[in-house]
């Protein structure tokens, strides 16, 4: 048998390919559209044929490549028979078996994230009849399980995953090795740990979440503290459902003269260069996602509808190449192109542009003490804001600006903090294109503000 994990960890993706060396053939499980090339490169250095593409569930954090794939080496896409797809594919249902020679891919329903999801046990028939591994999708995690409330009911998906989790996935070996769909990153999941794979019985002994033995109060904590959901899930689920191949973007550059013609006409100012930058000088209403920063796919579906179209303002060219590619990902496939040569020719060109003051967390302190108009808003989860903030400050997590910043006053200076800087630069870049006038973003954050040893206070984490 022949085994390879595929990560992306911009989101946390894990794609895999098992095979038969003896066969040639070979499957894979989950692939993202951005692994296409990389997959194919591992098919042909290994001298492997591509037999099947296995969709574990319809993704709704990130577009599939199994149309690129498909069309590429003619393998067949075997997905559940209750995932309602578009595409010609071959329907799987529990128990269900693919053969590549002696390794075997048995399907297993599993539902609770979503209702079709199902589970891959990989069986090499030359060494026994038991599964070696599990590649678990969306169902388990490395300390931790899938999120019950993409598709359907909370509640209902949190009572489905008991039984999926339970009656299924955990009546396999204890030394099965798990490997999941996704790990650090995702927001199908709580998961937080960066480990790629691990064992039935070490998540049965260990996984909080399966140490819960009682249905209703596991239902209750599967509903509690989950991440965001970005409003563009639903156009991705939607994508991978379809017939017809998804679209991407473009890396065309484009003269400040076109790009300020393109925001007349509605589109959308997305500058991905690092926080220092953005504020040094920025095309006014700009929306500021650090292409780097962490996160960026999830933070550009919370704030930027999916449907508008995009330029890009980026440090290097590649950057822009980059950006498409990772937009593509989320189903963002209106990027129109890039500002050629940066906010230096913007500016050459006698354009208008803004700057972003940026404070210091001494500078918070006193300015803190000086003046009792100045209002602090830290934009950081509802978790870590329960965890430590600063006295004083006011919570409104960065992707709830565009609905509440009418909250704010805007004739008051607003100081925006988050973990390390780059979330206060995005929120100020939301607020900044409200014309807010006295927006400051906090450099370092929390983290340089608990460095200098600075008052902090805890409080609950609040409904947002």
């Amino acid at each position: 048998m022949f085994f390879q994990q595929i990560l992306r960890t911009d989101i946390g993706c894990a794609a895999y390919v098992v095979a038969s060396t003896d066969a040639g053939l070979a499957a894979v499980i989950d692939p993202r559209i951005d692994m296409v090339d990389e997959i194919l490169d591992l098919l042909q250095r290994e001298g492997l044929q591509l037999r099947y593409i296995i969709e574990t569930h319809n993704h709704a954090d990130h577009v599939s490549g199994h149309h690129q794939l498909a069309a590429a080496t003619g393998a067949t896409i075997a997905v559940s028979a209750l995932a309602g797809v578009a595409y010609p594919h071959q329907p799987l249902r529990d128990g269900d078996e693919l053969e590549l020679g002696e390794v075997v891919l048995r399907a297993i329903h599993t539902p609770g994230h979503r209702p079709e999801h199902i589970v891959i046990a990989v069986i090499d028939r030359s060494r026994s009849q038991e599964p070696w591994l599990v590649l678990t999708g969306d169902t388990l995690f490395v300390g931790d399980v899938a999120r019950p409330d993409l598709a359907i009911d909370g509640r209902e998906g949190a009572a489905a995953l008991f039984d999926s989790l339970h009656q299924r996935l955990l009546q396999l070996p204890p030394g099965t090795l798990v490997f999941p769909g996704h790990v650090a990153g995702s927001l199908c999941g709580r998961v937080n740990n960066r480990m790629t794979g691990t064992t039935i019985g070490f998540e049965a002994r260990n996984n909080p979440a399966l140490q819960i033995l009682d249905r209703q109060t596991f239902v209750r904590f599967m509903n509690e503290n989950l991440p965001e959901r970005p409003p563009n899930l639903a156009r991705i689920v939607e994508l991978n459902r379809a017939a017809e191949p998804p679209k991407m973007g473009t890396a065309t550059p484009l003269t400040p003269a076109r790009v300020r013609e393109l925001i007349e006409q509605g589109a959308v100012v997305l500058d991905v260069r690092s926080p220092a930058p953005f504020a040094a000088s920025h095309i006014p209403g700009a929306i500021a996602v650090a292409l780097d920063g962490g996160q960026f796919q999830n933070r550009v579906g919370l704030v930027i509808p999916p449907d508008r179209a995009l330029v890009l303002v980026v440090e290097r060219d590649e950057d822009a190449r980059r950006a498409v590619q990772m937009l593509a990902v989320i189903g963002y496939d209106q990027v129109v192109g890039y500002l050629a040569g940066g906010m230096a020719a913007w500016e050459r060109a006698g354009f208008p542009y803004r700057t972003l003051p940026v404070l210091t967390v001494h500078d918070l302190a006193r300015w803190r003490e000086e003046d009792a108009t100045l209002e602090i808003v830290d934009v950081r989860e509802p978790s870590e804001w329960a965890e430590e903030h600063i006295p004083g400050a006011r919570h409104i997590p960065f992707y709830r600006l565009p609905e509440r910043w009418t909250e704010l006053d805007p004739s008051r200076p607003i100081a925006l903090v988050c973990g390390a800087g780059t979330r206060s630069a995005l929120a100020a870049s939301l607020l900044r294109a409200h014309d807010f006038p006295r927006v400051y973003s906090v450099e370092g954050g929390m983290d340089a503000w608990r460095a200098a040893g600075l008052p902090t206070t805890r409080g609950a984490a609040v409904t947002v």
